[in-house]
């Protein structure tokens, strides 16, 4: 009912998009930015973020201060946002809350199968695991020798487990096949997702569809160039692909059977949206890809707030704030590592 939902909408998530679009007003500025990008130690960024809404949760560590505490902190204070948001949710925006934890889930499976495979030891797994992500039996995936396995032991109580019916094989584990799995699964929970937000109609549906199919078509992408020079075939390659997007049918047909970046770039040249990402790259060039990616989905969550009364806006907070802790960690990073000068490499800024 597109128009009318100004008239309900408010009686059950009025109070949780309040909260939200205040959460979004703590969001770090390009000053904010500009000042970490002089700071000289990890204590002078521990001293900027003091003043931003990250003070109480780093407060209370000691120095020497590493990355990887101020990483876990930020998150946190995600994971605590996230929760109470969660706790004051009912249907259908508390399913649509959940949905956006089913990413981080697939790749805490894909992160502790991976390990296992490589001898790596469970407890140290489990650290390195998204907070978001968690699920009971996440410790037991260890135990799993093949996809099969994987579903029938631990994943078929889990969320994922409808996600699962199309990469069930008694095939081994390997690095090959779990690159598949995880890329299947992520095909699979976009579809679900999209079909969601269409049931639920109206303004969340118009920009759902919108920044969804945006992150279908950059995983399309990915998975051209990740797999150029593999074992995978055409076939294969355009099963993994999800069933909507702009680039649907014809983009993915053309995709399918590019052999290299300048090929997929022409393709991708064809649709607007995307020729102003590849404007910004140099022929034959892709690590600068995912930045540029970025910049533009950033664009697009922060459109997401100009419209009232739909639940894109929880989905683009949550969005807008791993952007904010990714940036942070790489400042972070260059610091430590006194590489100060590639500081504005990778930083998205977001306001």
């Amino acid at each position: 009912m597109y128009g009318f939902e100004a008239l309900t909408f408010n009686i059950h998530s009025g109070y949780l998009e309040a909260i939200v679009r205040g959460h979004r007003s703590g969001l770090l500025t390009a000053a904010d930015y500009n000042n970490l990008c002089q700071c000289e130690t990890l204590d002078d960024i521990k001293m900027h973020l003091s003043a931003t809404e990250y003070g109480p949760y780093l407060q209370n560590e000691p120095s020497p201060l590493h990355t990887t505490t101020i990483v876990e902190k930020c998150t946190l204070k995600l994971v605590d946002e996230y929760k109470h948001m969660l706790s004051q949710a009912t249907e259908p925006l508390s399913t649509f809350l959940q949905y956006i934890t089913y990413g981080h889930m697939i790749d805490n499976v894909v992160l502790i199968v991976t390990g296992t495979l490589h001898e790596r030891d469970v407890h140290e797994l489990l650290e390195k695991c998204h907070p978001l992500g968690m699920f009971d039996s996440i410790a037991t995936l260890a135990v799993a020798q093949n996809m099969r396995e994987l579903y029938r032991l631990v994943l078929v109580d889990t969320p994922l487990a409808p996600y699962f019916s199309e990469c069930i094989t008694s095939e081994d584990l390997d690095d090959m096949n779990i690159e598949i799995m995880r890329n299947t699964l992520y095909k699979a929970y976009l579809e679900d997702f999209y079909d969601f937000c269409q049931k639920l109609g109206g303004a969340t549906a118009e920009i759902m569809s919108d920044l969804l199919a945006f992150e279908a078509d950059r995983r399309a992408v990915n998975i051209t160039i990740n797999s150029i020079g593999t074992e995978l075939t055409r076939d294969d390659r355009r099963k993994l692909y999800s069933n909507f997007g702009l680039l649907y049918p014809y983009g993915h047909e053309e995709l399918a059977v590019c052999e290299d970046i300048d090929q997929v770039r022409g393709v991708m040249e064809k649709y607007p949206p995307y020729q102003t990402i590849f404007a910004k790259l140099s022929y034959g060039e892709s690590q600068m890809l995912d930045k540029a990616f970025y910049e533009e989905e950033v664009k697009r969550l922060c459109l997401a707030f100009e419209q009232q009364f739909h639940y894109g806006v929880f989905f683009a907070y949550m969005r807008l704030r791993e952007q904010e802790i990714r940036n942070l960690m790489w400042v972070s990073e260059c610091v430590a590592q006194n590489q100060k000068s590639r500081v504005h490499d990778s930083v998205v800024f977001i306001f």
